[in-house]
């Protein structure tokens, strides 16, 4: 079992992926019925993922920070940066490209057992509330600002304790990702369950009347991961972007579509983020934190929707608006879960910009949740990988500036 488990990892993650994909797809397109128990196959991929990264982030943090030397040079400063110029420039590109190609909605009756933010008190409201909820609560729910938050001053205070304690830590650190690591080997088949059970649910006919709006969003989305993030990148470190800009496309990308989870993603990050050579106390905090605030995709969502909202119903948008729109949404996408359709209910509180009453809002929500098996997976998409590709970037400018010669492979 040994001897074919090694086999197994030892060819390419991408390669099997891409297996997993394609039989997924075949299986859903020709024997639905008779395979029809693949579909737990992605539930306990994603479920073993979310399980898991919760407890990873907590102790890689911990340790992260009791391990961090006083005097200790460090560059969160521009990874954070980076994940806020990010989310910005990117509701600024959704704001332009709904005006240049503007799109009319069908507008349905929707019902939503859950009630969206109202305002941006409320969203910063719920993200304060979020930093102080019971850590043994956060980690159950996966509330990853409130781990953050905890795990921090554990670890600062850890640092005064006995060397044994701080050993155990790491250690326990260590055995939890070699955990997860065992887990995203079997990725592919969690891939193949994934797409069968999306295709199987679906299809591809229901998508149909909902192009115009679906070529919007993807071509906002494809501009910001081809154009504008590699241009952020470019001018942090200096060189060619792009081969670091597609191997972060390739095995944080791929996984993060079939999850739509930027939450689930984690471990898959954390995992590119070694192979990259990175600094493992910069990028245990640093990719937890861009799950949550760095949502450069639900930006996108969030202004593509209200926009195409406010033109379905005749309502005239200035440039002011369309501003103090960018900015809504890029405050707005900080706040947004890192789970699947987490930016969606967020639509709302920017449809109030334009005076939409919530009723018509949530009817725009209902059609998010339509198009949410492609809308959705894209987001997640964009959102996962460029929290790798903005802390590769910062980090590898931080190492040019000392003398150090920083090689980036795109295999």
């Amino acid at each position: 079992m040994k001897e074919l488990y090694n086999k197994w990892v030892n060819i390419s993650l991408i390669k099997r992926i891409i297996a997993g994909l394609l039989a997924g797809t075949i299986l859903a397109l020709n024997v639905q019925e008779k395979a029809s128990g693949l579909s737990i196959l992605g539930d306990l991929f994603v479920g073993a993922l979310k399980a898991v990264a919760p407890i990873l982030v907590f102790f890689l943090v911990v340790a992260a920070v009791l391990q961090h030397k006083k005097g200790q040079k460090s560059n969160m400063k521009t990874i954070i940066l980076l994940y806020l110029i990010g989310t910005f420039l990117a509701a600024v590109v959704s704001v332009v490209g709904s005006f240049i190609y503007p799109v009319d909605l069908v507008l349905k009756t929707s019902e939503s057992a859950v009630a969206p933010p109202e305002n941006i008190s409320e969203v910063l409201r719920g993200l304060f509330i979020n930093l102080v909820d019971n850590p043994v609560n956060a980690l159950l729910k996966g509330n990853y600002i409130g781990i953050l938050f905890w795990s921090t001053l554990f670890g600062i205070f850890l640092r005064e304790g006995a060397e044994t304690t701080k050993n155990a830590v790491v250690d326990i650190s260590e055995a939890v990702l070699k955990v997860v690591k065992t887990v995203i080997e079997f990725a592919p088949f969690g891939i193949m369950g994934l797409i069968f059970t999306s295709l199987k649910t679906n299809g591809v006919s229901s998508l149909l009347a909902y192009v115009k709006l679906i070529i919007l969003l993807l071509g906002c989305m494809a501009f910001v991961t081809f154009i504008i993030n590699p241009l952020i990148t470019y001018l942090t470190i200096k060189e060619n972007p792009y081969p670091l800009v597609f191997r972060c496309l390739k095995e944080s990308g791929i996984t993060a579509f079939f999850t739509r989870s930027s939450a689930a993603n984690i471990p898959v990050n954390m995992n590119l983020c070694e192979k990259l050579g990175l600094n493992k106390d910069i990028y245990s905090v640093s990719i937890p934190l861009g799950a949550t605030i760095n949502m450069a995709g639900a930006a996108i969502t969030i202004s593509v929707f209200a926009l195409s909202a406010a033109h379905t119903l005749g309502i005239h948008v200035d440039i002011f608006s369309a501003i103090l729109l960018s900015v809504i949404s890029a405050v707005s996408a900080c706040g947004a879960s890192g789970v699947a359709g987490g930016s969606l209910l967020l639509i709302p509180l920017a449809c109030s910009l334009f005076g939409i009453s919530n009723d018509i809002a949530m009817q725009v929500v209902g059609v998010g949740f339509i198009i949410g098996v492609i809308q959705d997976s894209c987001e997640t998409a964009l959102n996962s990988s460029t929290d790798v590709l903005f802390t590769s970037a910062a980090e590898f400018a931080y190492q040019k500036r000392f003398g150090k010669q920083v090689v980036i492979k795109n295999i």
